[in-house]
């Protein structure tokens, strides 16, 4: 069994995927590079810290706050095929077996309704982050 995602761990941190993430950060989608200068950079979600290009698992989150354990992807259109959403799902799965919480949204929606994605994460945080507010040490 695996263990649940903590500071102890590391939030799941798989090193051997740093390299891979370091490349993606690097080319990021278009999608992807206006949700993190607009709503998830220097802490513009609420206060909280979001990293990008993280690798969690056995798999890379778009976007991951260590705090409110919230993975954030952007899918573009290869996520529409049947097998590449069995994917999706099964990647879910795993984040969520270890305690993250996974909001999708597609290159569209980011790209067209920045202020509805806002909204929707701004919500899911209000009503899941708890009594914890976030802290000054995330950088």
């Amino acid at each position: 069994m695996t263990q649940r995602a903590s500071a102890q761990n590391n939030y799941c941190y798989n090193k051997k995927l740093q390299p891979f993430a370091n490349r993606l950060r690097k080319r990021m989608t278009k999608s992807e590079a206006c949700m993190w200068k607009y709503l998830l950079s220097n802490k513009k979600m609420k206060g909280y810290a979001f990293r990008r290009q993280r690798p969690v698992l056995n798999y890379i989150a778009d976007f991951m706050c260590k705090e409110l354990l919230l993975i954030i992807e952007v899918d573009g259109i290869i996520h529409d095929s049947e097998a590449a959403q069995m994917k999706d799902k099964k990647r879910d799965k795993d984040l969520e077996a270890v305690g993250f919480t996974v909001l999708r949204f597609s290159n569209w929606e980011v790209l067209n309704r920045m202020a509805n994605v806002a909204v929707m994460i701004g919500e899911w945080i209000d009503g899941n982050a708890g009594e914890s507010s976030p802290s000054g040490s995330e950088v």
